[in-house]
């Protein structure tokens, strides 16, 4: 059962989005928590648009999502470039470390799990310094085989969380979560891919002048362009088709 608000959800290429900025975001994780009602969050980039429309399972997770938040620059002036003037961008990583200091004032319990055991140590420890008072509920690292995930799950919902971030790659943390939603017992949950590799400090990110005018995936094929050249190049030419395509024959993919 899904709990969107109608009145803030549009589709964008048939894909849900939903036009929430950071403090309506974290007011519905609140309200979740508060009331004990499941919310799954997915965070939707460009690169994850353009995968989905050829990966019926990833198509699926995500449309099924009680919340698809605008995670890229490229959604926003997407949408910005169809009429949409209330998008706005909030990346996964920035909501987790609200949602941190939410937790720290109120007194909520996240878990993690995702990660390098190393990393995530270094992260919890940076998240503790970072927001006096906060409690784990528990972590956990990414390193497990599909035999391992039935006492990993009973594990999580033993745990007492009011929130889960799971830090795994782009389509395993939304197979994970749409696979296991009904027995994490978790009111909040949602992917957050490499945050926790830059919580711990792993890796950096973009300056926010390359963040404000949608450069980050520049930087990130700057620091890592074995990586990610394919994934860019593929990814955004895709895209940048889609809004071609749709401004050539007179289309509208915003609903």
């Amino acid at each position: 059962m899904t709990h969107h608000d109608p009145a803030r959800r549009i589709t964008f290429f048939s894909v849900p989005v939903d036009l929430l900025d950071m403090e309506q975001t974290v007011a519905r994780a609140e309200e979740s928590m508060a009331s004990g009602k499941n919310t799954r969050h997915t965070a939707l980039n460009v690169a994850k648009l353009v995968a989905l429309r050829s990966n019926e399972e990833l198509a699926e997770d995500v449309c099924s999502s009680d919340i698809v938040g605008i995670d890229g620059q490229g959604i926003v002036l997407g949408l910005r470039l169809f009429g949409v003037e209330k998008a706005e961008r909030v990346p996964g990583c920035d909501l987790m470390v609200e949602l941190l200091g939410h937790c720290a004032r109120t007194g909520r319990k996240p878990y993690i799990l995702g990660a390098r055991q190393d990393i995530l140590e270094c992260a919890v420890a940076n998240a503790k310094r970072d927001h006096p008072g906060l409690e784990f509920a528990g972590y956990r690292n990414g390193y497990f085989s599909t035999d391992d995930e039935p006492d990993i799950v009973a594990n999580i919902a033993a745990s007492g969380a009011d929130c889960l971030f799971v830090a795994m790659p782009t389509p395993h943390k939304e197979r994970f979560l749409k696979r296991n939603a009904d027995r994490l017992d978790v009111p909040f949950v949602m992917g957050v891919g490499g945050s926790v590799d830059w919580l711990a400090g792993h890796v950096t990110r973009a300056p926010g002048w390359m963040q404000r005018f949608g450069l980050e995936w520049l930087h990130r094929l700057l620091k890592e362009p074995r990586k990610m050249f394919k994934r860019y190049a593929t990814t955004n030419i895709a895209f940048a088709g889609l809004l071609v395509g749709a401004l050539l024959f007179n289309r509208k993919p915003v609903a």
